[in-house]
């Protein structure tokens, strides 16, 4: 094979371990130049560690890497990019307090001055994002900006130091619809240039409308590539867990009678005088799944971190069991209060809000319930207990690798997400605020985390659920709040319901 004809990226026999963690097993892959390549798997099969060997975070510890046909040896990032790869993280790599321009810059200056690097990286910056139609606010703060916003940046940054081959580990797992077709017309549009793109991405949907080819992982190891046309989402599922994927079961009717949650005329005003939630009335009953539908930024995430305890409401009410929450008094923290009144909540954000990367899986399991009589007495933790707790989440959830003291940071995304679900579950509470579910979560894992929100349902659990993916709001809810501008624009019962009208009412239009 000559230089001319040969891969953008070739991959020959790659191992890598952690521990006793084999995390690669002999990986050989082959990208063509020019194409869109999926990378898919189960969370922990081996994919966004792959692609930190080839962009230097990680060093195999056998096999080869060839870039244009030739082996090179990747020991940093620094190299990485000196060879024309580019990587855009699922959580970005930005300087918040810094700007667009700052953060371009930021390890890539080409004079000894600051002020002269900023000047000449303003030109060619503002030449891509017109070439590439990413418009973005040079001198606008990381801080200020919006998810789309930051993650062009962050495709920028890498363009801007020469990229030839750019990796995206899940880069829409946090994009509203219209920000993920937008990424995908900037991503065709690097391909026509030459560009070489991986794309790691659990949504079977954009790998079968977007790539070029797809490879398979599981259990750290290559279980197949195939070109996207010749292929299809079963089959994809059936080659990434090894089975084939049940449907999920009907809904079973309840007894809807006992209300567990009611919200009314809740507000919320931010300091600067912005309405952040406006007039909201809401109520879920046992045995009943109201899902909240709408464009992220709508105001989803104020309303359950307010049900959580985590920030007050400026008016109305909330009854939780014929409760009023507002009227009670403890010593407890507001959030440790309503975790003791019976209310769980998985948080959008696992790792601002749900987690601590630095704590082991068992030390994160122990989150909020430390005091209880079951785990702790004399304030000393019982260990055994907890093992046996975090265990049982694991085998649950099928969480890989299957290591209780491991540290929670070098987990994948999807297996964090699987442990905190594990965790508010087993809480045994009235309420599960639930965010997010499956938010870069692997196909497998979807339908065991959305089988244990159904399991809680026929416990006669009360669960608000809000997820930006609509199908998984139709599939699991009984009414669909939507929301939009923090305000609620219209209820329906999910039989009744259907994209077309749900998508108007999440753009303003009253149901």
């Amino acid at each position: 094979m000559t230089i001319e004809s040969a891969p953008a990226v070739e991959l020959i026999g790659v191992n890598k371990y952690f521990a006793s963690v084999h995390a690669n097993r002999d990986v050989s892959l082959a990208i063509r130049k020019g194409t869109i390549h999926g990378l898919v798997g189960e969370n922990g099969a081996g994919k966004t560690t792959l692609m930190n060997i080839l962009y230097g975070y990680y060093q195999a510890d056998s096999g080869v890497i060839k870039i244009d046909g030739a082996a090179v040896e990747i020991g940093n990032s620094q190299q990485a990019i000196g060879l024309g790869i580019g990587m855009v993280h699922q959580h970005f790599m930005l300087v918040e307090d810094f700007t667009v321009l700052e953060n371009i810059v930021l390890g890539a200056e080409t004079s000894i001055t600051l002020k002269t690097s900023l000047q000449q990286a303003r030109a060619h910056l503002l030449e891509m994002a017109q070439a590439y139609d990413m418009q973005v606010d040079p001198d606008a703060r990381i801080e200020n900006l919006g998810v789309g916003s930051q993650q062009r940046v962050e495709v920028l940054k890498a363009l801007y130091r020469g990229a030839d081959i750019l990796i995206l580990d899940e880069p829409t797992a946090v994009l509203t619809p219209d920000e993920t077709d937008h990424l995908f017309r900037i991503l065709g549009a690097l391909k026509e240039q030459g560009k070489t793109i991986l794309l790691i991405t659990h949504k079977l949907r954009e790998i079968l409308e977007y790539t070029d080819y797809v490879t398979v992982m599981r259990g750290g190891a290559v279980a197949g590539t195939v070109a996207t046309k010749d292929t299809d989402a079963s089959r994809l599922a059936e080659m990434m867990v090894g089975r084939s994927m049940a449907a999920l079961a009907p809904k079973k009717p309840m007894n809807l009678e006992q209300s567990v949650l009611q919200v009314r005329q809740l507000g919320l005003t931010a300091a600067n005088g912005a309405v952040l939630l406006d007039d909201i009335n809401l109520e879920i009953k046992a045995g009943e799944i109201v899902g909240i539908a709408g464009v992220a930024g709508n105001g989803q995430s104020e309303l359950l971190e307010i049900l959580a305890g985590l920030q007050s409401a400026t008016r109305g009410s909330i009854v939780l069991n014929g409760q009023p929450i507002e009227a009670l008094r403890a010593h407890l923290p507001r959030p440790a209060l309503y975790r003791q009144l019976g209310i769980a909540h998985v948080p959008e954000d696992r790792l601002r809000m749900g987690l601590v990367k630095s704590f082991s899986c068992m030390e994160n399991v122990a989150l909020g319930s430390q005091r209880q009589p079951a785990l702790s007495r004399h304030g000393l933790i019982n260990a055994q207990e907890l093992r046996r707790r975090t265990e049982s989440y694991i085998k649950q959830f099928d969480i890989r690798p299957t290591l209780p003291a491991l540290r929670v940071g070098l987990l994948s995304g999807g297996n964090q997400q699987k442990l905190v679900m594990g965790r508010e579950i087993d809480r045994n509470a009235s309420l599960y605020l639930i965010g997010q579910p499956t938010r870069g979560v692997d196909i497998g894992a979807i339908e065991l985390i959305h089988q244990a929100l159904l399991t809680l349902r026929e416990q006669g659990k009360a669960i608000l659920l809000v997820s930006v993916e609509l199908d998984e709001i139709m599939a699991l809810s009984d009414r669909i709040v939507v929301m939009c501008g923090g305000r609620i624009t219209g209820v329906v019962n999910a039989r009744e319901a259907d994209q077309t009208t749900l998508g108007l009412m999440m753009g303003g239009k009253s149901a």
